[in-house]
């Protein structure tokens, strides 16, 4: 056969197909040939269906209508492999699952390691030490190996759900969003072994919000929208800027809409400290591995912040000493709105002026029930909701539900949401009490680009608007927002470790 042929030759086949998530069929009748060396990236607005298509490829979701064939005997199933953010929020919740048992049986101090999680793949695989030893390497994972999973960022996790992928030398890689949390050298490495992977006859399916992380050697491209395939084809055929335009819309919100509410004062007579944040020598080490050494810094009322620096400095746990969610938070010099932590304050006193966006507690916010709820869980600072609302709390999570162009969504499980989608759910989640600090961990993370637009201008709108000061964590530097003051800055120290810098903007 000759290499004509040979490239015309399909690999996997969508006839007709139709998909089901849950009670919804959507994709309806999809048509979609790829052939050998073909090299695809999968775009659209958040909830047009992307994840979904390749869920259905992988068989994660079925098929109703029409049928999906794969050809060749070298492409069989457990040759395709699947990198998404649900398998590390499925990761997760096996480990809390697993700390059940752990608890019952006195092993508190059993955690699953990164290391645990690649070799998962490797019982029945035949793979030399060194070329594990190479995929660790080119991801730069040596350092976290032996970490648990929970103690690793979301950067540095997707890197390792990445070699649990590779080591099963698969035929096919399916990326969902895979350059999502990476600082910018961990994306540049991560390229170039996606183009080696490319080279090397491996073929790749992308699913991605940026255009710019689509690769060179991408071939073929798919639109989706509103459910429905949009365009395909060739590269040159299909990302005309009339095309994109086409496909991803303006969305911009309102600024005469802003749900302004007054902050949860006791007889409005509370007045926000001179200093919001305040860290003295703050120390994190787990084990051996010292995560912030020494860390003192300030953010001062009127201020707001950038957080930028690699993956595992340290700008999470920064951010977790913060709100709470690490416990050495209070063995540390740490001051929050005037008071030292541990001092008496209550969680409630401390959440009630926090909001928090991250992939982190999106995660953990696990919840089966509506998107409206998720809003009005605001209010009492739950993942979920337990809680009797009162109207005025309906009616104002209504109007953040209208505000982000997801009304018709109100009534939609959580769950059942696109990860951008959720993303935007839990910002109103966060504004709906109006807090003094709004911490943003990664707030544009996985929103396509009408609706990252949207976030950045209403962050700025409520930076210039209302109280509410910016702690914005970000691996863009396109995407710091206007109101930023102020830049935290971890780099490498040539003694190891990570240095830390203050400037102001």
């Amino acid at each position: 056969m000759n290499q004509a042929n040979v490239d015309n030759q399909a690999i996997i086949t969508l006839d007709g197909v139709t998909i089901r998530v849950r009670d919804k069929f959507i994709l309806a009748n999809t048509n979609w040939v790829i052939k050998r060396h073909q090299h695809w990236a999968i775009i659209g607005p958040n909830g047009a269906g992307k994840s979904s298509l390749v869920r259905a490829i992988v068989g994660e979701l079925p098929v109703v209508r029409g049928k999906i064939a794969y050809h060749g005997a070298e492409l069989l199933k457990d040759r395709i492999c699947y990198v998404s953010f649900e398998r590390h929020q499925r990761l997760i919740a096996r480990e809390k699952n697993r700390d059940a048992s752990r608890y019952f049986s006195g092993k508190l101090n059993d955690i699953t390691t990164a290391r645990e999680v690649i070799c998962e793949a490797l019982p029945n695989l035949d793979i030399p030490g060194q070329q594990l030893d190479a995929i660790i390497a080119q991801l730069g994972l040596d350092d976290v190996m032996d970490r648990g999973i929970r103690f690793l960022s979301t950067g540095e996790m997707r890197k390792i759900l990445i070699a649990q992928a590779l080591v099963k030398s698969p035929q096919l890689l399916i990326l969902d969003e895979p350059f999502d949390g990476l600082d910018v050298a961990s994306r540049s490495k991560l390229a170039d072994m996606i183009n080696h992977l490319m080279a090397q006859d491996r073929q790749i399916i992308l699913v991605t919000h940026r255009l710019a992380d689509i690769l060179a050697p991408i071939s073929h491209i798919m639109g989706l929208k509103n459910g429905e395939v949009f365009f395909q084809g060739k590269r040159e055929d299909t990302l005309s800027a009339d095309q994109i335009q086409r496909l991803y819309p303006d969305n911009l919100f309102d600024e005469d809409e802003f749900p302004i509410q007054k902050y949860p004062d006791d007889g409005n007579t509370w007045k926000p400290p001179n200093v919001l944040v305040e860290m003295k020598n703050a120390t994190v080490k787990y084990q051996n591995a010292v995560i912030l050494d020494h860390l003192s810094w300030k953010m001062k009322s009127g201020e707001n912040w950038a957080i930028i620096g690699p993956n595992g400095a340290g700008k999470t746990t920064l951010l977790n000493l913060i709100v709470g969610e690490n416990l050495q938070a209070y063995a540390n010099d740490i001051f929050l709105f005037g008071r030292r932590k541990g001092t008496g304050e209550s969680v409630g006193e401390i959440k009630q002026r926090i909001g928090l966006i991250s992939s982190e507690f999106q995660i953990r916010y696990r919840k089966s029930i509506k998107a409206l709820d998720v809003v009005i869980s605001g209010f009492f600072d739950s993942v979920g909701l337990y809680r009797q609302s009162n109207s005025a709390q309906r009616e104002l999570a209504r109007k953040w539900m209208d505000f982000i162009h997801l009304t018709d969504k109100a009534d939609t499980l959580f769950n059942q949401l696109s990860y951008g989608e959720q993303r935007l759910v839990l910002l109103a989640r966060a504004m709906v009490k109006l807090p003094l600090l709004l911490i943003l961990d990664e707030p544009c993370q996985g929103l396509d680009r009408t609706n990252r637009k949207m976030i950045l201008d209403l962050i700025d709108f409520i930076a210039r608007h209302s109280q509410t000061h910016i702690l914005f964590v970000t691996h863009h530097a396109d995407e710091i927002p206007d109101c930023i003051t102020h830049f935290l800055q971890f780099s490498k120290a040539l003694t190891g470790g990570y240095a830390i810098s203050c400037a102001r903007r």
